[in-house]
């Protein structure tokens, strides 16, 4: 039972990234890609129906972790308390550029909130990222299964780190490139001429970064944490993984180049959540690995609730994210195709 709500813990986080990882991407890249108060409109209207919808993954997760494995979570919260806190100002800050921005019709005000949605959102992915950074390097638990990591130490990886070190740096630009590309391909499957070649354009730039990041994290990973690579060799079905995350990668650059924004969309979707489930599959059974003592680590069976618990909380999830599902697939339905420029508001 506790490997079926860490599979569903990792199903949640991915879901969130792929979903509103392209609503983040088109706010990094907004500035850039759209040129005109006309042109940004648009790529407001791109996310607009949907993009606080994809943050309900992200309660929906939270809460998911807070119900199969409460020891992390109060572990987790309590000890990346400061970057939790910067976390949720970024978010209230990307909400309200967004909501914000359509109040009045002046340039100042909305070059204010448009800067607000861009930095919110390029730092977020950032923090995201630096996040599972975190996870994966392990931090300095104590014997009780707590910790308090601060914002940074040196700099460097030892058996105290900070959150931000060089590899969890790394981790941070992985988020930032890979999930700007994927809101560039975003753009460019929901609109048409200019905007969709400064789409495109972006996204070529992006990809080969995002081959020398990916390639770099990936050594940064193994360097710092050897033993994600452990499950990989005991398990031969984990190397599907990579497998899936080249592929991915392939069919970003050979359907970019073909103009096919839909299927190069789809690609970048499978390498987020390869990417991910790389991870997860590195790091079962730990949930937070640590650095001192691989005795402290919290695990999925140290953490977990009560198999009762888990038991028929697994009903009541399934009924939830039945209704979840539903909506999003109601949602996305209704604000198909690409926008359109005369839309009221930031909808279609």
């Amino acid at each position: 039972m506790e490997t079926i709500w860490f599979v569903l813990v990792a199903l949640m986080i991915t879901a969130y990234v792929v979903l509103d990882g392209f609503d983040l991407g088109a706010g990094i890249l907004h500035l850039v890609i759209a040129r005109t108060d006309q042109e940004r409109r648009t790529v407001f209207r791109t996310i607009g129906p949907v993009w606080d919808g994809n943050e309900v993954f992200l309660i929906a997760g939270g809460g998911t972790l807070f119900f199969a494995f409460p020891a992390f979570y109060a572990s987790s919260f309590s000890g990346f308390y400061l970057p939790l806190c910067i976390v949720l100002w970024l978010l209230i800050g990307r909400a309200a550029g967004i909501e914000f921005r359509h109040h009045l019709d002046n340039t100042v005000w909305t070059g204010i909130f448009d800067a607000c949605f861009c930095f919110s959102s390029a730092l977020l992915a950032i923090f995201f990222g630096t996040a599972l950074g975190n996870v994966i390097r392990g931090v300095a638990i104590d014997k009780g299964g707590f910790f308090f990591a601060p914002l940074w130490t040196n700099w460097r990886v030892g058996s105290d780190p900070g959150i931000l070190d060089w590899y969890t740096v790394i981790a941070g630009l992985v988020a930032l490139v890979a999930l700007a590309m994927h809101g560039a391909l975003y753009i460019a499957v929901k609109t048409d001429g200019v905007l969709n070649q400064r789409a495109r354009r972006s996204a070529a730039i992006l990809w080969p970064v995002l081959i020398v990041i990916t390639i770099v994290s990936l050594i940064g990973t193994a360097s710092v944490r050897p033993q994600v690579l452990d499950n990989f060799r005991n398990h031969p079905i984990g190397l599907l993984i990579p497998i899936l995350v080249v592929s991915a990668l392939t069919g970003i650059f050979a359907f970019s180049r073909k103009g096919e924004d839909r299927k190069a969309f789809l690609s970048s979707c499978v390498y987020l959540a390869s990417m991910l489930a790389g991870a997860a599959f590195g790091l079962y059974p730990n949930l937070l690995p640590a650095r001192n003592d691989p005795a402290n680590s919290l695990t999925i069976y140290n953490s977990a609730s009560g198999h009762h618990g888990l038991t028929y909380g697994l009903i009541w999830w399934g009924i939830g994210m039945a209704f979840a599902v539903t909506y999003f697939v109601i949602v996305y339905r209704m604000f198909r195709g690409k926008v359109t420029a005369d839309a009221s508001g930031y909808g279609h």
